[in-house]
């Protein structure tokens, strides 16, 4: 695509023009540029893109996006506050691609990812070509790419929408974190449907207060932000939004008054049936399977056919999508080298979340459940005693590091067990390392057991000082299981044979 810089000064309030050129690409990274696009001096908590304008002309920029008329010869636009028409700026110069496809933004603390999931398996199986932005990955027709940011800044996230509608796309699912919407990542977007999934205490290290964390995620239901709404109404923050929300919305919950009423759910290793009533089209009485395992699924369930029921998507079509679709990267996501206890590797990284998953370990399990538990360096400092009290809920809570960054990870875990003094017969250990910790679970672990092996899911690598260090958890978990002489072919080998 490209755009006159005449043209693409017309989309931004407040703007004054300098200069005329062609625009063929955007960025707010001075290192990202390419001849024939324009830079975007954002400030922020790291710097001053203004000062980088010199870096971004050297590395091919035709034009600049500021604040104030700045001392190079070549055309600038000028706006009040570059961050705000960022956005708006990257889906002038991509096209304005999501006005080409169907679109489904989906926010809330926990749950984004799986629903995102089920609600593109949904969108498969009704024929369409489909794109997913997300936390795991971004995939456009089916090729994925690991992602850095669950929302990506905007031009990256233009650009992604670009490349889906050359490749026709259908579709495209998208989490929207709280930080996307608060730094307008988004901006330049309507949704067909906007879906909240629920609402814990997180990211108040960056929000300071949950009623700020609510009102961030209540932005995406504005008119001119999504055309209609799916809201998850169990707690009182999604009950507010339901009552407040501006747009049309449909309700799931274990609410008799709910659109979407959860009356039963059955989870077991194979995956979750939700049992209930839907008065937002198809047949009134429902039942969902989904080979996601966890009865905590079953509002990711219903999140995702609700959606597909507001774009049009007939309710037999959304029934047989929920359970044709695949299982997500690191969530519940099983080790097996034929031991005889449950081995799970999820990204729980909520007091909430964890709770969940400790309860759907002792449904499955018939033994005593461990539990592998860290917390992230230079964040979410608050959540760290309810997170090891959550922790400690299990028989055994091995308490270790995650990803601390520049935190001491010993200090991380005194906050974790900080949580844990109240709770009665607790067995917390502290292991630091993290591979050790894994193996101590699993040595631990007796037929019947599970062991969760929690925080991190999918990923690939933790950050250590300025390091970037190689681990996943589950190769991290099969080698010590291999180690211990277990087998895939159902005899167990000796140990180190």
């Amino acid at each position: 695509m490209t755009i006159a810089l005449s043209a693409l000064a017309s989309f931004l309030e407040g703007s004054q023009r300098y200069g005329e050129a062609t625009i063929e690409g955007i960025s707010h990274d001075s290192r990202r540029m390419e001849p024939g696009w324009i830079f975007c001096a954002t400030r922020g908590n790291r710097g001053d893109g203004h000062l980088h304008a010199a870096e971004a002309i050297a590395n091919g920029a035709s034009a600049l996006l500021v604040e104030k008329v700045l001392s190079f010869d070549i055309p600038q636009i000028t706006v009040p506050n570059v961050r705000a028409a960022l956005g708006p700026a990257a889906a002038a110069v991509e096209g304005w691609p999501i006005q080409k496809l169907r679109s489904v933004g989906i926010t809330g603390t926990d749950g984004k990812t799986t629903t995102s999931y089920l609600l593109e398996g949904i969108l498969a199986a009704h024929g369409w070509t489909t794109g997913l932005v997300g936390t795991v990955e971004t995939r456009i027709a089916g090729r994925g790419s690991p992602s850095t940011l669950t929302t990506p800044e905007a031009p990256d996230l233009q650009r992604h929408l670009a490349a889906m509608v050359k490749d026709d796309v259908d579709a495209v699912v998208m989490e929207v974190s709280s930080h996307g919407i608060d730094q307008q990542r988004v901006d330049g977007i309507r949704f067909d449907v906007a879906v909240f999934t629920n609402l814990f205490a997180e990211h108040l290290d960056y929000h300071g207060t949950i009623e700020h964390y609510w009102a961030t995620k209540a932005k995406l239901f504005e008119p001119s932000r999504a055309a209609a709404g799916v809201v998850g109404v169990d707690g009182e923050w999604g009950q507010r939004l339901a009552y407040q929300a501006a747009i049309p919305t449909k309700t799931f919950g274990r609410s008799p008054e709910a659109d979407l009423e959860i009356r039963e759910v059955r989870a077991t290793l194979e995956g979750t049936t939700l049992v209930g009533t839907c008065r937002a089209g198809g047949p009134k009485w429902i039942q969902l399977w989904s080979p996601m395992v966890g009865g905590f699924n079953a509002y990711n369930m219903a999140a995702a056919y609700l959606a597909a029921l507001t774009l049009g998507v007939p309710a037999d079509v959304a029934e047989e999508g929920l359970a044709a679709c695949s299982k997500v990267p690191g969530r519940f996501e099983q080790v097996d080298e034929g031991q005889p206890f449950l081995v799970v590797v999820d990204y729980a990284h909520t007091p909430d979340a964890l709770g969940g998953l400790i309860a759907t370990a002792r449904d499955l399990a018939s033994g005593k459940v461990i539990v592998v538990v860290g917390a992230r360096g230079g964040r979410d400092r608050l959540k760290r005693p309810r997170t090891g009290r959550a922790a400690a809920q299990a028989d055994m809570a091995i308490l270790t590091t995650d990803s601390p960054g520049f935190e001491d990870p010993s200090h991380i875990a005194r906050e974790l067990l900080i949580g844990t003094f109240d709770v009665p017969e607790r067995h917390v250990v502290i292991e630091l390392d993290r591979a050790a910790a894994i193996a101590m679970a699993l040595q631990a672990a007796g037929p019947g057991d599970a062991v969760l092996i929690v925080g991190r899911g999918h990923e690939r690598s933790r950050h250590l000082g300025e390091q970037e260090v190689p681990f996943d958890d589950r190769n991290a978990s099969r080698e010590v299981l291999r180690n211990l002489g277990y087998s895939t072919s159902g005899t167990r080998r000796a140990a180190n044979a």
